[in-house]
């Protein structure tokens, strides 16, 4: 139990949001895994932050420490990696063709842990599936798609806005999603050779027609 982590009983007393002897969360990872299991138990409309809190002992106040919303928690450390993308567009060399950067920068970005895996496949079943996510999913996509779009403006001297730029982007998001919906339906299956395989036709294409 976190100091001040307790919630109010009408009466005014005090009781514990966590389950007697369950250690409570310290990291915002295990609290998107918690929220992960009860989104599937309950169902993501049912499910209230103080669900979330409860199952991870912890408060309202400290779920709110890691992230604003139950939107949030669903799309877990998706920023932090957004900045690690960037970053690598930074560093890319410039003598590596813009194409085959992106390509590069995309499967770095979906690349994670084998044992991370499954919990990167439930998330992403609760992105794609969830109606409720897809207004909060747009603006993620939204910042994605800036992040990629910045890259190939630098490169190729273009106004971030122009069509070059932003057409690419969106292509280059509707492949990855793609991508993401063949393993979602692929049980057991490899998550980067399914995404490799979707940016390959979209860079061939691009790559005849410049």
């Amino acid at each position: 139990m976190v100091p001040g982590d307790d919630t109010s009983r009408g009466d005014g007393s005090r009781v514990s949001a966590g389950r007697a002897g369950r250690r409570p969360v310290t990291s915002a990872a295990e609290l998107e895994r918690h929220a992960l299991l009860i989104f599937e138990e309950r169902g993501f409309d049912a499910t209230t932050v103080d669900d979330i809190a409860a199952a991870a002992g912890i408060g309202r106040r400290t779920f709110f420490r890691y992230y604003a919303s139950k939107n949030d928690v669903a799309w877990g450390e998706f920023d932090a990696h957004l900045e690690t993308m960037r970053t690598g567009f930074t560093a890319m060399p410039p003598d590596v063709p813009v194409l085959l950067a992106l390509r590069r920068a995309i499967l770095d970005f979906n690349t994670y842990p084998a044992a991370e895996a499954d919990w990167h496949r439930r998330r992403m079943a609760l992105i794609l599936r969830t109606p409720a996510l897809q207004a909060h999913s747009t603006l993620r996509y939204a910042r994605w798609r800036a992040v990629v779009a910045e890259f190939i403006a630098e490169r190729t001297g273009r106004d971030v806005g122009a069509l070059e730029p932003q057409a690419m982007a969106w292509a280059f998001l509707g492949v990855a999603v793609a991508g993401y919906e063949e393993w979602l339906v692929r049980a057991g299956a490899d998550l980067i050779p399914i995404l490799d395989r979707a940016l390959g036709l979209l860079v061939d294409g691009l790559e005849r027609s410049l």
